[in-house]
């Protein structure tokens, strides 16, 4: 069942475990939220007391478009851990979440026991190097869209706007089938959160996601406000914690775009950072915990309990 605390004028919304071990914060991709979770949510409850957050502008937690950066929403969720879990924590999140649990683990070092980072985008979501990036083609996508004073819809704005990722999801015929899809529910489900449960997970909770997702966030990215006072190296410097850096598959695309979070230059300097850290390769898309459910669980368990 989701639950809420609210935090000044920040409602965040999280899903919580049984007391069934130490404490997990998990913290999603952008344009998901904490139902990302769903595939492991059973398996790491078995050995942990799990708190899945959906942090500022996703799922139904709020947050003012003037606090959509890592420093603002690092200290709610520093909130968060001393108010709700009330003791230090482990913490693993993946892509944006990641880069918040490294602003944590800088920055909250006492609260942090140790950190999973499931394929950060470690100075890949720095400009100027974002530009170069597949990553940043969303983030442009919400400055358009907020350039333009739309206020409805971003779902299907964002699946026009980025339709050759549709069609490498979902076909060529995708997206006019997607759309139709999304339509339809609606109809049959007006004021509920799209849910096409035919589709791959990815793209199924990327739809669920996007349907509510607060465009602010992306721009924020899009224009640097979201790292202002957080220096993605400086951070990495400052962790004690044990660190361990999952790294997913990642590509080149022809004209120099990296496709993924981070490459292996990337990984190397990330390492070379970190006080006690290290590092594992595996063969999976960006999103580990859903393509890779169980080896996912594998790892947070060897990684933080020794299993």
């Amino acid at each position: 069942m989701e639950k809420s605390i609210q935090i000044g004028e920040v409602t965040l919304r999280y899903a919580e475990g049984p007391a069934n071990g130490p404490p997990l914060l998990l913290l999603h991709a952008q344009h998901m939220d904490w139902f990302s979770y769903s595939r492991v949510l059973p398996e790491l409850s078995r050995s942990f007391h799990v708190f899945a957050v959906s942090y500022h502008g996703h799922g139904t937690s709020t947050g003012s478009a003037e606090r959509m950066d890592a420093a603002d929403i690092g200290a709610d969720l520093s909130t968060f851990i001393e108010t709700v879990a009330q003791e230090p924590v482990f913490i693993t999140g993946n892509s944006s979440g990641a880069l918040l649990s490294v602003w944590l683990a800088a920055n909250r070092p006492a609260w942090i026991r140790a950190v999973l980072l499931e394929d950060p985008p470690l100075f890949t979501a720095e400009l100027p190097r974002l530009t170069k990036t597949v990553a940043y083609r969303s983030f442009a996508t919400c400055h358009g869209f907020l350039e333009a004073g739309m206020s409805d819809d971003f779902l299907l704005y964002w699946l026009e706007a980025n339709r050759q990722f549709v069609i490498n999801q979902a076909g060529e015929n995708g997206l006019a089938l997607l759309v139709d899809s999304i339509k339809s529910y609606r109809a049959a489900h007006p004021g509920e959160r799209v849910e096409l449960n035919n589709l791959p997970d990815t793209l199924r909770l990327l739809i669920r996601g996007l349907d509510v997702y607060d465009p602010h966030f992306g721009d924020a990215f899009y224009d640097g406000r979201w790292n202002e006072n957080f220096d993605h190296a400086a951070a990495l410097q400052r962790i004690d914690a044990r660190t361990l850096l999952l790294h997913a598959n990642f590509s080149y695309l022809p004209d120099g775009t990296l496709d993924g979070a981070l490459d292996d230059a990337d990984a190397e300097r990330v390492l070379s950072l970190l006080r006690n850290g290290s590092y594992l390769k595996i063969d999976a898309a960006h999103v580990v915990h859903l393509d890779k459910p169980s080896e996912f669980v594998a790892i947070a368990r060897r990684s933080f309990l020794g299993e």
